[in-house]
Protein backbone atom coordinates (compact mmCIF):
# COMPACT_ATOMS: atom_id res chain seq x y z
CA UNK A 1 0.00 0.00 0.00
CA UNK A 2 2.90 2.63 0.83
CA UNK A 3 4.49 1.62 -2.45
CA UNK A 4 1.11 2.60 -4.05
CA UNK A 5 0.76 5.69 -2.56
CA UNK A 6 4.68 6.44 -3.10
CA UNK A 7 4.06 5.59 -6.76
CA UNK A 8 0.73 8.27 -7.05
CA UNK A 9 2.68 10.87 -5.42
CA UNK A 10 5.53 10.57 -7.64
CA UNK A 11 3.17 10.80 -10.65
CA UNK A 12 1.09 13.30 -9.30
CA UNK A 13 4.44 15.47 -9.00
CA UNK A 14 5.28 14.57 -12.08
CA UNK A 15 2.02 16.05 -13.97
CA UNK A 16 2.62 19.03 -11.64
CA UNK A 17 5.81 19.36 -13.04
CA UNK A 18 4.65 18.96 -17.01
CA UNK A 19 1.57 21.01 -15.96
CA UNK A 20 4.23 24.12 -14.90
CA UNK A 21 6.57 23.28 -17.95
CA UNK A 22 3.41 23.70 -19.94
CA UNK A 23 2.03 26.72 -18.70
CA UNK A 24 5.55 28.28 -19.49
CA UNK A 25 5.51 27.27 -22.27
CA UNK A 26 2.01 28.56 -23.62
CA UNK A 27 2.75 31.78 -21.67
CA UNK A 28 6.17 32.53 -24.29
CA UNK A 29 4.66 30.36 -28.00
CA UNK A 30 0.71 32.08 -27.28
CA UNK A 31 -0.20 30.42 -30.74
CA UNK A 32 0.28 26.75 -29.16
CA UNK A 33 -1.76 27.76 -26.28
CA UNK A 34 -4.46 28.66 -28.59
CA UNK A 35 -3.78 26.08 -31.82
CA UNK A 36 -4.87 23.70 -28.50
CA UNK A 37 -7.17 25.00 -27.39
CA UNK A 38 -8.60 25.46 -31.03
CA UNK A 39 -8.08 21.65 -31.66
CA UNK A 40 -9.32 20.79 -28.60
CA UNK A 41 -12.94 22.33 -29.79
CA UNK A 42 -12.39 20.95 -32.85
CA UNK A 43 -11.89 17.35 -31.27
CA UNK A 44 -15.22 17.71 -29.64
CA UNK A 45 -17.17 19.27 -32.82
CA UNK A 46 -16.55 16.22 -34.40
CA UNK A 47 -17.66 13.67 -31.73
CA UNK A 48 -20.77 16.03 -31.35
CA UNK A 49 -21.24 16.05 -35.16
CA UNK A 50 -21.23 12.29 -35.17
CA UNK A 51 -23.77 12.37 -32.18
CA UNK A 52 -25.94 14.87 -33.94
CA UNK A 53 -25.78 12.62 -37.15
CA UNK A 54 -27.31 9.52 -34.55
CA UNK A 55 -29.95 11.55 -33.47
CA UNK A 56 -31.30 12.84 -36.68
CA UNK A 57 -30.77 9.41 -37.98
CA UNK A 58 -33.27 7.89 -35.10
CA UNK A 59 -35.62 10.77 -35.96
CA UNK A 60 -35.54 9.64 -39.52
CA UNK A 61 -36.29 6.37 -38.41
CA UNK A 62 -39.22 6.85 -36.44
CA UNK A 63 -40.84 9.19 -38.41
CA UNK A 64 -40.14 6.40 -41.23
CA UNK A 65 -42.12 3.87 -38.79
CA UNK A 66 -44.74 6.41 -38.04
CA UNK A 67 -45.64 7.00 -41.54
CA UNK A 68 -45.38 3.07 -42.28
CA UNK A 69 -47.91 2.49 -39.01
CA UNK A 70 -50.37 5.31 -40.55
CA UNK A 71 -50.79 3.58 -43.81
CA UNK A 72 -51.03 0.33 -41.93
CA UNK A 73 -54.03 1.83 -40.02
CA UNK A 74 -55.21 3.45 -43.22
CA UNK A 75 -55.54 0.00 -44.96
CA UNK A 76 -56.68 -1.06 -42.00
CA UNK A 77 -59.79 0.70 -41.58
CA UNK A 78 -60.51 0.07 -45.39
CA UNK A 79 -60.78 -3.48 -44.57
CA UNK A 80 -62.93 -3.21 -41.51
CA UNK A 81 -65.38 -0.66 -43.32
CA UNK A 82 -65.41 -3.55 -45.97
CA UNK A 83 -65.79 -5.94 -43.26
CA UNK A 84 -68.70 -4.07 -41.83
CA UNK A 85 -69.88 -3.75 -44.77
CA UNK A 86 -70.08 -7.46 -46.07
CA UNK A 87 -71.20 -8.77 -41.93
CA UNK A 88 -67.94 -10.43 -41.56
CA UNK A 89 -67.87 -9.95 -38.11
CA UNK A 90 -65.08 -11.97 -36.79
CA UNK A 91 -63.07 -10.58 -39.71
CA UNK A 92 -63.74 -7.34 -38.09
CA UNK A 93 -63.00 -8.16 -34.83
CA UNK A 94 -59.66 -9.04 -35.93
CA UNK A 95 -59.32 -5.88 -37.74
CA UNK A 96 -60.70 -3.88 -34.58
CA UNK A 97 -58.02 -4.91 -32.67
CA UNK A 98 -54.94 -4.22 -35.09
CA UNK A 99 -56.82 -1.40 -35.38
CA UNK A 100 -55.97 -1.39 -31.85
CA UNK A 101 -52.86 -1.80 -31.59
CA UNK A 102 -51.64 0.34 -34.47
CA UNK A 103 -53.22 3.34 -32.60
CA UNK A 104 -51.35 2.78 -29.63
CA UNK A 105 -48.11 2.28 -31.98
CA UNK A 106 -48.83 5.96 -33.36
CA UNK A 107 -49.64 7.34 -30.45
CA UNK A 108 -46.16 6.52 -29.19
CA UNK A 109 -44.27 6.86 -32.30
CA UNK A 110 -45.75 10.32 -32.52
CA UNK A 111 -44.94 11.33 -28.84
CA UNK A 112 -41.40 9.71 -29.98
CA UNK A 113 -40.67 11.50 -32.94
CA UNK A 114 -41.59 14.85 -31.20
CA UNK A 115 -39.05 14.38 -28.84
CA UNK A 116 -36.25 12.74 -31.60
CA UNK A 117 -37.46 16.06 -33.50
CA UNK A 118 -36.37 18.11 -30.34
CA UNK A 119 -33.15 16.43 -29.41
CA UNK A 120 -32.38 17.27 -33.15
CA UNK A 121 -33.15 20.70 -32.73
CA UNK A 122 -31.17 20.94 -29.74
CA UNK A 123 -28.32 18.87 -31.35
CA UNK A 124 -28.30 20.42 -34.08
CA UNK A 125 -28.17 23.98 -32.17
CA UNK A 126 -25.39 23.00 -30.07
CA UNK A 127 -23.41 21.83 -33.13
CA UNK A 128 -23.87 25.72 -34.34
CA UNK A 129 -22.96 27.26 -31.09
CA UNK A 130 -19.78 25.17 -30.94
CA UNK A 131 -19.18 25.62 -34.40
CA UNK A 132 -19.47 29.58 -33.89
CA UNK A 133 -16.98 29.43 -31.07
CA UNK A 134 -14.45 27.86 -33.00
CA UNK A 135 -14.99 30.48 -35.27
CA UNK A 136 -14.64 33.42 -32.32
CA UNK A 137 -11.79 31.71 -31.16
CA UNK A 138 -9.78 31.51 -34.06
CA UNK A 139 -10.27 34.88 -34.94
CA UNK A 140 -9.28 35.91 -31.09
CA UNK A 141 -6.35 34.05 -31.64
CA UNK A 142 -5.39 36.34 -34.54
CA UNK A 143 -6.25 39.62 -32.97
CA UNK A 144 -4.61 38.60 -29.61
CA UNK A 145 -1.18 37.27 -31.98
CA UNK A 146 -1.31 40.44 -33.54
CA UNK A 147 -1.59 42.38 -30.42
CA UNK A 148 1.24 40.94 -28.96
CA UNK A 149 3.09 41.26 -31.76
CA UNK A 150 2.84 44.97 -31.85
CA UNK A 151 3.58 44.95 -27.92
CA UNK A 152 6.63 43.39 -28.62
CA UNK A 153 7.36 45.68 -31.18
CA UNK A 154 7.12 48.42 -28.87
CA UNK A 155 8.73 46.89 -26.05
CA UNK A 156 11.50 45.76 -28.58
CA UNK A 157 11.82 49.98 -29.59
CA UNK A 158 11.65 51.32 -26.12
CA UNK A 159 14.34 49.04 -25.01
CA UNK A 160 16.64 50.56 -27.61
CA UNK A 161 15.98 53.95 -27.02
CA UNK A 162 16.25 53.40 -23.02
CA UNK A 163 19.75 51.73 -24.43
CA UNK A 164 20.27 55.21 -26.34
CA UNK A 165 21.75 57.48 -23.43
CA UNK A 166 21.38 60.89 -23.99
CA UNK A 167 23.25 61.48 -20.72
CA UNK A 168 26.57 59.87 -22.18
CA UNK A 169 26.33 62.15 -25.31
CA UNK A 170 25.70 65.49 -23.34
CA UNK A 171 28.41 64.22 -21.23
CA UNK A 172 30.77 63.73 -24.32
CA UNK A 173 30.06 67.06 -25.51
CA UNK A 174 30.81 68.73 -22.11
CA UNK A 175 33.78 66.95 -22.40
CA UNK A 176 34.69 68.25 -25.41
CA UNK A 177 33.48 72.33 -23.93
CA UNK A 178 35.63 72.10 -21.13
CA UNK A 179 38.76 70.57 -23.30
CA UNK A 180 37.92 73.91 -26.07
CA UNK A 181 37.82 76.04 -22.92
CA UNK A 182 40.71 74.67 -21.74
CA UNK A 183 42.81 75.10 -25.16
CA UNK A 184 41.39 78.45 -25.42
CA UNK A 185 42.75 79.23 -21.73
CA UNK A 186 46.08 78.05 -21.94
CA UNK A 187 46.70 80.13 -25.26
CA UNK A 188 45.55 83.24 -23.64
CA UNK A 189 48.26 82.26 -20.44
CA UNK A 190 50.73 81.99 -23.18
CA UNK A 191 50.07 85.18 -24.72
CA UNK A 192 50.20 86.66 -21.37
CA UNK A 193 53.23 85.19 -20.07
CA UNK A 194 55.00 85.96 -23.36
CA UNK A 195 53.81 89.43 -22.84
CA UNK A 196 54.99 89.51 -19.59
CA UNK A 197 58.81 88.51 -20.37
CA UNK A 198 61.43 90.82 -19.69
CA UNK A 199 63.10 90.13 -23.27
CA UNK A 200 59.83 90.88 -24.73
CA UNK A 201 59.08 94.07 -22.99
CA UNK A 202 62.74 95.23 -23.63
CA UNK A 203 61.90 94.49 -27.36
CA UNK A 204 58.85 96.64 -27.15
CA UNK A 205 60.78 99.54 -25.31
CA UNK A 206 63.32 99.41 -27.64
CA UNK A 207 60.96 99.60 -30.93
CA UNK A 208 58.93 102.63 -28.98
CA UNK A 209 62.54 104.43 -28.38
CA UNK A 210 63.22 103.64 -32.18
CA UNK A 211 59.93 105.47 -32.73
CA UNK A 212 60.52 108.11 -30.96
CA UNK A 213 64.07 108.51 -31.73
CA UNK A 214 62.51 108.67 -35.64
CA UNK A 215 60.14 110.96 -34.60
CA UNK A 216 62.77 113.43 -33.22
CA UNK A 217 64.56 113.21 -36.40
CA UNK A 218 61.79 113.98 -38.80
CA UNK A 219 61.09 117.58 -36.84
CA UNK A 220 64.84 117.79 -36.95
CA UNK A 221 64.54 117.51 -40.70
CA UNK A 222 61.65 119.68 -41.05
CA UNK A 223 63.52 122.33 -39.10
CA UNK A 224 66.24 122.20 -41.43
CA UNK A 225 64.68 122.38 -44.78
CA UNK A 226 62.39 125.07 -43.46
CA UNK A 227 65.83 127.18 -42.51
CA UNK A 228 67.03 126.69 -45.45
CA UNK A 229 63.83 127.62 -47.65
CA UNK A 230 63.80 131.21 -45.38
CA UNK A 231 66.66 133.12 -47.38
CA UNK A 232 65.29 132.48 -50.61
CA UNK A 233 61.70 133.72 -49.44
CA UNK A 234 63.85 137.32 -47.98
CA UNK A 235 65.81 137.33 -51.62
CA UNK A 236 62.59 137.81 -53.17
Amino acid sequence: MAQINLIARVANLWQGFVSLWLTDVEKRHPEIAYQNAIDSMISKYDKLKMATASILRRREDISARLDKARRELAAVETDLNAALATDQDNLAVVLIQKKNALDASIAELTAESEQASADAEDAKSSLIQVKNEIQKLKDEKDRMLAQMASAEARVKIQNQLEGLSVDAEVRALDNVREHIKNTVAQAKMGQELRESDLDVQLSKLRQSSGSVTARQQLDELKRTRAAQAAPTGKAM
